[in-house]
């Protein structure tokens, strides 16, 4: 049913916890399924120098959260920004259908940190709060 990458970031997750005094932090969760994800960036002349996360959810939840930080993790921010949650399956070898929302959320939760940053520094941007797009979704994504 899982990949073994899926297995592995699961079993081992990649940067777990949080960042004090983070540059800037975002939170998204799933209503239906009651998964939520906490993302922290430290951001070093527009790279990120640092990511950690947060989640409460199913192994699939700490599968994507884990790898998308890895994906993020030393990338300039304008890189960070193009992740996708299907670069994010990809990584981990896919995901079942009914987990895709998970990778959805990761994605989400990376892009709502990086919307804090910009508005924490009155830095220009068109992010718009994170919501759901993908279209294998339950559809009950929201931002708190």
């Amino acid at each position: 049913m899982y990949s073994d990458k899926v297995m592995d970031h699961f079993s081992n997750p990649r940067n777990v916890g949080e960042i004090e005094n983070a540059d800037g932090v975002g939170q998204v969760g799933n209503a239906k399924c009651g998964d939520i994800m906490r993302m922290y960036i430290k951001v070093d002349n527009d790279i990120i120098t640092d990511v950690k996360f947060k989640t409460f959810g199913c192994g699939a939840a700490v599968a994507t959260s884990s790898m998308a930080t890895e994906l993020i993790k030393g990338k300039p921010i304008s890189e960070a920004l193009k992740l996708t949650n299907k670069a994010v399956i990809e990584a981990l070898d896919g995901l079942p259908p009914v987990k895709v929302h998970c990778s959805v959320l990761a994605e989400e939760a990376i892009k709502a940190a990086i919307k804090d940053y910009y508005d924490k520094n009155g830095i220009a941007h068109d992010i718009e709060a994170p919501g759901c797009s993908c279209d294998s979704c339950c559809g009950s994504c929201e931002v708190h």
